[in-house]
C-alpha cells in the first residue's frame, strides 16, 4: 500500500504539471523546429516499423551525447551476446539522436526519442517494443519507467550509475520516495564506490548495488576517416599547432563563466605568439553554434564554419565545429585540448576520449560529475587543472611551447585511460543474469482490464469447473496415451510434433494412432477413423487431420469424444499407443504423458487468460505437464531463459528445445518437390495461429517476400480471394507465391489455375528436438510405466 500511495501522489503531481510540460514542448519547438518532430515519440507514439510481435527485445536508454558514446561498446557486446534480439536505443536530446544514428547504426535496430515519464506514454512504448530487458545508463531515475518495466516482466538494470553532487542532496531529502523507486531495478552498477554509497543512501537495497567501474573507460577510440572534410581541411592548412576547445558551455547561472568568451579571450592572447595556430571550437549544444559565431564576429577573429566549408581558415584562425558526432575523431589531430564544462559550473565533461589518443588535456575546477576520473588523473599527473579562465591562456601557451612536457602529459593520460577498462564485461555478466530471469508480457490497457477483465475471470472459473468435472469422468483406453497440447491459443507447432512422435513410435516398433478433434470439419459422422494415407475431403476431416493423413505415418481417429474414437482405433488397427492432439485441456481421457508445447515467440499468451490475453487457462496449470518442449526456438530472440520462467510453475518437468527444419517445397499444381526456389521475387500468404512463425521461417531461408498477406487461423480460401491475391502479387511483380502445408489443404478447387500464371508452392517442414535420444528415452519410460500400471489394474 505504501508503494501504491507514493505512486498515486507522483502521478497526481504529474497530472498537475502536464500543462507546464506541454508549454515547454511548445517553446522548444518554436525555438527549434527539429524538436517538434520528436514530440510524437516523446508521447509514446513510435513508427510502425518499431512494432515487435514477440517478446525479447532490449531497450537501452541514454540521455545525450556523452551517454550515447559510453554505450557504444556495450551495444556492440549486446549485439554479439543476443544476435537475434532487436536492440532499441532511446535518447533525450536531438544531439544524442544524431550521434546515435552515426555511431551506433551497426549495433542498434532503431533509435528513438525517450517517452516522458508518464504511464500512458511508457505503456505504449512497452507494448510496441515488448522488451525483455531495459538498461538505463547513468543518472536517469525514472519512477514510472522502472515500475512499468518490472510490471511488464522485464529485467531492469542501471549501468554506469552515478548520482551527481547537484542531485545527491535532493535525492537524500526525498529518500521516502526514491527508496521505493529504487526497489524496482534488479541491479545497479555504479561507476565507483562513492557512487555506490550514494545509491545506498537513497534507499537502494544493498544486495543489488555494486561498484562495477565506468563504461567510458571502455571507449574504443577511432580517428576521423581519411576522407573526412574536416580532417582534409586541417591537413591542407598545415597549422603549426591545433588547439581543440571541446564541448564548451554557457554560464550555469548569473555571474558564472561563459566558456566561449574564455576561449575567445585566450585565443586573442595566444595568436601573436603562435601565428600558425588553428583553434577548433566545438560548442556542446547545437543552439550555441550561432551564439559562438556571433562572438567570433564581435571579436574580429577569422573563422569558418564546419557547415560551410567554402574556404580554408586563415591562420591564426578558428574552425567552428557546428556539427554533431565529429569531435571525438578529431582529437588525434590536436596538440592540446581544453575540455569544456569545467570552467563553467557544469560538473565537467568526459576527458577520456582525448586521453585515449594521448593528447594533453586542460580542465577547470568543475569535474564534479567525473569526480573519480578526475581524482585518478590528478593523482597520476594526467591532466592540467586551472582554477579560472584567467589561467587558460598561460596553460595553453606552456603546452604549445614545451612539446616534451605536452607529450609526457598525454602519455600519462593514456595510461590512466587504459588502466581502468573492463566495466563493459562486468556489466555484461550482470545483464546476462538479469535477462535470463525475465518473464516479459504485454500488460493490458485500462479499458481492456475494465471490460475484458471480468470475462477473463469468468472464463478461468468455467474452465476450472469443467476440468474438475471431467477429471471425475476420466476414462482409460487399453493403449498408452500421450497428449500433445499447449496452454495458449494459436499455433505452437502441435501438428509437426504429433507427426514426429508418430514416426518415432513407428520406428520403435510400436503401432501408433493419432487422436484429434478435427477442428472446423463438417460431417454427420461423430467418429471417423481412417487408415494412414487414406483420402477424405477436408470438409469431412478438418484441415490439420488432412496433414496427418497425407503424411501416411499412422491411422487417424477424428471425433469430439476422444475415448470412443480411441476405442475404434484400438479395435480396427490394433494401436498400442495413441497420440492425443491438442489434449492438454481434454482431461476426460486418461494419459500416461502430458507433453506441453511452449511457443518461444509467444510463450505465455500475454500472461492473461482469454479474452484479456491468449491463455486457455491460468499459468499455474502448467504444473500438470510431464514434459515441456519449447518450439520455434531457432526464431526466438534468445534474451531470456524460458526454462527459468517455466520453473516458476513446474519445478520438475524436463524441458527440451525444438525447431522447425526446412524439408522441401511442393508445387501445388504438380505436386513436384524442390529444395530450392528458382525465383528472385516471391510473395507469401498464410492463415495460421501465429503467422510470424512462417514469416520468420522464410527469413531463415534468406527469402524476403515482396508482398505478404496474413489470414485468420484455419482460413478456407475462396476463388475470389485467390484471384485477388494473384492480382495483388502480380502488381508487386512477384514471380511465385509461397504458403504453408496447412493453407494448401484449405485451398478451394482449382487454386493453381486461379493463381496463374503465378506458380504456388507450399512449405514442408519437420520438427527436430535437441537431446533427441534423452527425450525419446523419457517418453518411452513414461509410456512403459503407464502400461505396467494398467496391466496391474487389469490383473
Amino acid at each position: 500500500m505504501k508503494t501504491k500511495g507514493i505512486y498515486f501522489l507522483y502521478r497526481v503531481l504529474q497530472a498537475l504539471a502536464l500543462p507546464a510540460v506541454f508549454t515547454y514542448f511548445l517553446i522548444r519547438s518554436v525555438c527549434n523546429p527539429a524538436y517538434f518532430t520528436s514530440l510524437r515519440q516523446r508521447l509514446g507514439f513510435l513508427p510502425s516499423s518499431f512494432t515487435q510481435t514477440a517478446s525479447g527485445a532490449i531497450w537501452l536508454h541514454a540521455v545525450s551525447v556523452g551517454e550515447v558514446v559510453a554505450t557504444i561498446e556495450l551495444a556492440r557486446r549486446l549485439r554479439e551476446e543476443f544476435p537475434r534480439a532487436p536492440l532499441f536505443l532511446s535518447v533525450g536530446t536531438l544531439a544524442g539522436h544524431a550521434t546515435a544514428g552515426e555511431k551506433l547504426a551497426s549495433s542498434v535496430t532503431r533509435v528513438f526519442y525517450a517517452p516522458i515519464d508518464h504511464v500512458f506514454a511508457l505503456r505504449r512504448v512497452l507494448r510496441t517494443l515488448q522488451p525483455a530487458l531495459v538498461v538505463v545508463l547513468e543518472t536517469e531515475i525514472w519512477p514510472n519507467l522502472f515500475r512499468e518495466a518490472k510490471r511488464a516482466g522485464c529485467g531492469l538494470v542501471i549501468v554506469n550509475g552515478r548520482i551527481s553532487d547537484r542531485t545527491e542532496s535532493r535525492y537524500r531529502g526525498l529518500r521516502w520516495f526514491f527508496g521505493e523507486v529504487m526497489h524496482w531495478p534488479d541491479a545497479v552498477l555504479a561507476q565507483s564506490e562513492t557512487m555506490r554509497q550514494r545509491y545506498l543512501a537513497i534507499g537502494t537495497p544493498s544486495e543489488r548495488v555494486q561498484a562495477a567501474g565506468n563504461l567510458k573507460y571502455d571507449f574504443v577510440p577511432r580517428e576521423a576517416d581519411a576522407a573526412s572534410a574536416v580532417r582534409q581541411l586541417i591537413e591542407n592548412v598545415q597549422p603549426a599547432s591545433v588547439w581543440i576547445a571541446a564541448s564548451t558551455m554557457p554560464p550555469a547561472s548569473a555571474g558564472d563563466i561563459d566558456e566561449d568568451d574564455a576561449v575567445v579571450t585566450a585565443f586573442h592572447t595566444l595568436a601573436p605568439k603562435h601565428p600558425s595556430l588553428l583553434l577548433v571550437l566545438a560548442p556542446r549544444r547545437p543552439e550555441r553554434f550561432d551564439v559562438a559565431a556571433a562572438k567570433l564576429d564581435a571579436a574580429g577573429i577569422r573563422y569558418v564554419r564546419r557547415s560551410k566549408l567554402d574556404r580554408a581558415p586563415a591562420l591564426p584562425g578558428v574552425l567552428l565545429l557546428d556539427s554533431i558526432g565529429e569531435l571525438s575523431g578529431l582529437f588525434p589531430l590536436a596538440d592540446v585540448v581544453f575540455m569544456g564544462g569545467t570552467l563553467a559550473a557544469r560538473g565537467g565533461h568526459n576527458i577520456l576520449e582525448p586521453a585515449f589518443f594521448a593528447r594533453p588535456v586542460i580542465c577547470g575546477p568543475h569535474m564534479e560529475n567525473f569526480r573519480e576520473i578526475a581524482r585518478e588523473f590528478r593523482e597520476r599527473g594526467g591532466y592540467v587543472e586551472i582554477a579560472s579562465a584567467v589561467e587558460l591562456a598561460g596553460a595553453l601557451d606552456q603546452l604549445l611551447t614545451d612539446r616534451v612536457r605536452a607529450a609526457e602529459l598525454g602519455r600519462r593520460a593514456a595510461q590512466c585511460a587504459a588502466a581502468n577498462r573492463g566495466a563493459t564485461e562486468r556489466a555484461m555478466v550482470v545483464i546476462r543474469e538479469v535477462a535470463a530471469t525475465a518473464c516479459p508480457h504485454v500488460r493490458p490497457l485500462l479499458p481492456e482490464l475494465v471490460i475484458l477483465g471480468p470475462l477473463s475471470l469468468l472464463w478461468s472459473w468455467m474452465g476450472a469447473w469443467k476440468r474438475e468435472r471431467d477429471h471425475w469422468r476420466r476414462r482409460k483406453l487399453q493403449a498408452a496415451v500421450m497428449s500433445v497440447g499447449n496452454i495458449t491459443m494459436g499455433g505452437t507447432g502441435k501438428t509437426p510434433c504429433v507427426l514426429y512422435l508418430a514416426e518415432q513410435m513407428q520406428r520403435a516398433g510400436r503401432r501408433p494412432g493419432i487422436l484429434t478433434r478435427g477442428y472446423g470439419r463438417h460431417s454427420l459422422e461423430r467418429h471417423l477413423v481412417l487408415d494412414a494415407g487414406a483420402r477424405a475431403k477436408t470438409a469431412q476431416t478438418g484441415d490439420e487431420p488432412q496433414i496427418f493423413l497425407r503424411a501416411g505415418v499412422a491411422p487417424v481417429g477424428i471425433g469430439v469424444d476422444r475415448y470412443r474414437t480411441g476405442r475404434l482405433l484400438e479395435e480396427r488397427f490394433g494401436c498400442d499407443v495413441l497420440i492425443l492432439d491438442d489434449g492438454f485441456q481434454h482431461v476426460r481421457l486418461e494419459r500416461q504423458l502430458d507433453l506441453v508445447l511452449i511457443d518461444a515467440l509467444s510463450p505465455f499468451g500475454g500472461g492473461q487468460v482469454f479474452p484479456l490475453g491468449l491463455l486457455r487457462e491460468p499459468l499455474q496449470s502448467l504444473a500438470r505437464a510431464d514434459i515441456f518442449v519449447i518450439t520455434r526456438s531457432e526464431l526466438a530472440p534468445g534474451t531470456y531463459d524460458l526454462t527459468h520462467a517455466l520453473r516458476r510453475y513446474n519445478p520438475h518437468a524436463p524441458v527440451f528445445y525444438a525447431h522447425a527444419a526446412f524439408d522441401h517445397w511442393i508445387e501445388a499444381a504438380s505436386g513436384q518437390k524442390i529444395t530450392g526456389l528458382p525465383y528472385s521475387r516471391v510473395a507469401a500468404f498464410c492463415g495460421l495461429g501465429n503467422h510470424q512463425s512462417f514469416w520468420r521461417m522464410l527469413k531463415t531461408l534468406a527469402i524476403q517476400p515482396v508482398d505478404r498477406v496474413a489470414f485468420d487461423d484455419h482460413h478456407v480460401y475462396r476463388p475470389r480471394e485467390m484471384r485477388r491475391l494473384a492480382q495483388q502479387f502480380r502488381a508487386a511483380k512477384a514471380e511465385a507465391a509461397l504458403t504453408t502445408e496447412k493453407d494448401a489443404i484449405n485451398f478451394c478447387e482449382g487454386c493453381p489455375e486461379l493463381m496463374a500464371p503465378l506458380p504456388v508452392y507450399w512449405l514442408k517442414i519437420r520438427m527436430e528436438i535437441e537431446r533427441e535420444e534423452e527425450f525419446l528415452r523419457l517418453v518411452e519410460s513414461r509410456l512403459a510405466a503407464g502400461r505396467t500400471d494398467q496391466q496391474v489394474r487389469h490383473a
